[in-house]
């Protein structure tokens, strides 16, 4: 999974029949902290995100899988709503930190 922000809507005016009850939203992938993180996307909806919201997403297969009918082109879908983000500096194996 990733991070990203929604940054817009993207309109359709024929969808693939697979995506027809969800919506596509543009997002800017970030790193952990929130900075951007490489160019923008398209991603189907599953979560009903909103503009300016902190999100996870999955790319490629798993974007696909995450919907109904995993037979669709979906390269990219919004899996999560992201709350809060906590890190904790990571030691090793074993570590339960």
């Amino acid at each position: 999974m990733h991070f990203a922000r929604v940054v817009g809507t993207v309109v359709c005016t024929v969808k693939v029949p697979a995506w027809r009850s969800h919506r596509t939203l543009l997002i800017q992938p970030t790193d952990s902290q929130g900075a951007p993180h490489g160019r923008t996307i398209v991603a189907v909806d599953l979560v009903s995100a909103a503009p300016g919201q902190r999100v996870f997403y999955v790319r490629g297969r798993e974007a696909a899988n995450a919907l109904p009918d995993p037979d669709n082109p979906a390269d990219a879908a919004i899996v999560g709503i992201v709350d809060e983000v906590r890190e904790s500096p990571w030691t090793g194996p074993g570590d339960r930190g």
